[in-house]
């Protein structure tokens, strides 16, 4: 990739690798069962319904990918409806490890 400017370079540089670690860390979390392919295949389906007043509801078909990250990740996302305050919960734990 030819960029002109060398911040951009390494701007873009920086988005491919944390990209690349982040499929790293779901391959490892996952036994390796599944391929970075597969992985972001199945986070780009895993759509979620906003509900005002309600939460998030799923509006996606599970799969062994998605139940696999489920199990690993010890939360939910496909069966019931999580509330805001349950998502900014959710969110806030992902931050912290």
């Amino acid at each position: 990739m030819y960029l002109a400017r060398k911040d951009k370079n390494t701007a873009h540089f920086t988005t491919c690798f944390t990209a690349l670690v982040i499929c790293r860390i779901l391959e490892w979390k996952l036994k390796e069962k599944y391929t970075c392919e597969e992985l972001i295949s199945t986070i780009h389906s895993m759509d979620i319904m906003i509900a005002p007043g309600e939460g998030y509801i799923p509006t996606y078909t599970c799969t062994n990918t998605t139940d696999a990250m489920h199990d690993a990740f010890r939360f939910r996302t496909d069966y019931h409806i999580t509330s805001q305050k349950n998502m900014r919960k959710i969110l806030n734990q992902t931050k912290k490890k």
